[in-house]
């Protein structure tokens, strides 16, 4: 029987950099008030948000990833072709096949980086980053650019009242790369898919394929709904707080810290509350940066982790070596949480 040469990697792996991308447009809650009976002083009690971005025509689900990564890789210090894989969490890239890391990877200059998409909302960063490591560690590759990027103001219906003042638009990227001393800790990751109503697409595509609409949902003007995004605003609520706080305290255990050891927490950005709640169920030291990007982001879904963690980066709250827990949770209902050393 043959043997296998066993393949050589780095000993482990640790974030190089990171870049991020707002679309130009500014949204203030006062736009989405225009279709949804609410208020300003509701839609931020409920969620923390003030405002959003939402994406113009060329600021495309691509173009959004290619400026965020070439900041990241910039941020690195390595040139484009040394990137060996290109990683891309989004579900809003509406072209099924081909994946739109190959057009990201070839847009970047890498030298034919093997390039793919996955899905996995809002925890798609932290399943990303996972297989990053794990790519670096194996040899695979010895750097990969992990992006999470959405457009979900393709995918908000602006006359839902639960939803329409939720979600806006980015991209963020991170270069992982080898590192001589563990940067990037076990991740504690998993899905309940018996929860997966609570979260999901109001139409499938193929509803569309088959011809018949007259079923389908429709706006107050009576023409047909493009899909958008729903979801069951308490029990998401409740499952978070109560679960992913569980999920938070398993990767600092995980890791070998404790919450004092933390300099910086970064969790999903879906709501105010959510995280406020989870600093106090996890008993987080005052000491420790939060980020709260949702303010002026909103819900970037894979997006959002990178995001604020180049945002807080940038304004000098976090600095660089700090020990940060990041935690993504959606759809799914799928999670993903680990401790990094920040670049």
């Amino acid at each position: 029987m043959a043997k296998i040469k066993p393949s050589k990697g780095a000993p482990y792996a640790r974030i190089l950099g990171v870049g991020g991308y707002r679309p130009v447009r500014v949204v203030p809650n006062e736009v989405i008030l225009e279709k949804i009976d609410s208020s300003d002083e509701w839609i931020r009690s409920r969620s923390g948000i003030e405002t959003r971005h939402w994406a113009g025509p060329d600021e495309t689900v691509a173009a959004m990833a290619i400026e965020a990564s070439g900041k990241a890789i910039a941020d690195a210090g390595i040139a484009a072709e040394q990137i060996g894989a290109v990683v891309v969490s989004t579900v809003s890239h509406f072209s099924q096949t081909p994946a739109v890391a190959t057009e990201i990877a070839d847009k970047l200059g890498t030298d034919k980086a093997a390039a793919f998409d996955i899905s996995a909302g809002c925890a798609g960063f932290g399943y990303g980053l996972t297989l990053a490591k794990g790519m670096v560690t194996e040899g695979s590759a010895e750097y990969v650019l992990v992006i999470g990027v959405e457009r979900l103001s393709d995918l908000t219906d602006l006359e839902d009242r639960a939803t329409a003042f939720l979600f806006g638009d980015g991209a963020g990227a991170v270069v992982v790369g080898p590192s001589q001393e563990p940067a990037i800790g076990p991740t504690v990751w998993g899905s309940e898919g018996d929860k997966a109503e609570t979260i999901k697409q109001t139409v499938p595509w193929d509803r569309f394929h088959v011809g018949d609409l007259s079923e389908l949902p429709v706006d107050s003007e009576g023409n047909v709904k493009f899909p958008a995004i729903t979801q069951e605003g308490q029990a998401v609520f409740r499952w978070a707080v109560f679960e992913m706080a569980k999920v938070a305290q398993q990767a600092l255990d995980a890791a070998g810290i404790t919450p004092d050891d933390l300099d910086v927490f970064i969790p999903h950005q879906a709501n105010m509350r959510i995280i406020d709640s989870m600093v106090k169920t996890l008993k987080l030291p005052e000491s420790v940066t939060v980020a709260r990007d949702i303010r002026t982001t909103g819900n970037t879904s894979a997006a959002s982790i990178p995001l604020a963690m180049e945002r807080l980066l940038a304004t000098g709250e976090a600095k660089s070596g700090d020990t940060a827990l990041l935690i993504g949770f959606g759809a799914g209902l799928v999670f993903a949480a680990t401790v990094v050393t920040l670049p």
